[in-house]
């Protein structure tokens, strides 16, 4: 039977064995969300950058370039990682070069030693799910944190999938006990429960809540997202 681990932050990234392992980079509020709703509406690629400065590299190669720090737009660029910037009208078919303060360095990171990197948020839950069940692999479950400290939302998340997959994995550290025992207590009322969390108070400062709502809700999107050497592209 496979395992199933959960990295609590980016910084604990060096004590997983994850060269055999499937990696989902979980961001939910909101970058691995705005990823997967972009792919899903048809985006070509997102090209997911380290930093606001690599996004020039790419001004002149007819791409959005989208740069958030801090939960806003850095000034002069196309958007940020709002989910409502990737609906279709705006995304399908373009590549979107993209840099955020946690979620495409977590990306990056897993890129340097994973089997394989893909990207899981609430809106493709069941698809994550899915996809872990029919390989037959281990995975890491890799929440970004906030600048490398622990989040409520992303653990949440991981422990979403503990819950729906534990049947069919082993799961292998106290991490994941822990985030399973979190979604449990949280499930019927995911927003209530991170009213608490410190970054859901960051986010209401920037007056987006619509944001959080719609990064919570479960199974918008049936794409899965997956890094094939700088891209994300949708999972074939």
């Amino acid at each position: 039977m496979p395992k199933i681990e959960v990295c609590l932050t980016p910084a604990l990234l060096d004590l997983y064995a994850i060269e055999n392992s499937i990696v989902v980079v979980i961001d939910v509020l909101r970058a691995t969300s705005s990823i997967t709703y972009g792919i899903d509406n048809g985006a070509e690629a997102i090209i997911p950058v380290m930093e606001v400065e690599d996004c020039l590299a790419y001004a002149d190669q007819g791409y959005l370039l989208a740069a958030e720090r801090n939960g806003e737009v850095v000034t002069g660029y196309d958007f940020g990682n709002s989910p409502f910037s990737y609906t279709k009208d705006k995304v399908y078919g373009k590549t979107i070069v993209l840099t955020t303060t946690n979620g495409t360095k977590a990306m990056h990171l897993a890129q340097e030693r994973a089997h394989q990197v893909i990207i899981g948020s609430f809106l493709n839950l069941a698809a994550i799910c899915d996809y872990l069940k029919s390989q037959n692999r281990n995975v890491l479950l890799l929440c970004a944190g906030w600048k490398d400290n622990f989040n409520l939302e992303d653990t949440l998340f991981a422990g979403a999938v503990v819950h729906h997959l534990q049947g069919d994995f082993k799961l292998a550290d106290d991490s994941c006990v822990a985030a399973v025992d979190m979604y449990r207590l949280a499930k019927d009322d995911l927003r209530q429960y991170l009213r608490k969390s410190s970054h859901s108070h960051r986010l209401i400062k920037l007056n987006i809540e619509e944001d959080v709502q719609f990064c919570l809700k479960l199974d918008l999107c049936k794409t899965i997202p997956v890094l094939e050497g700088e891209r994300l592209v949708a999972l074939r």
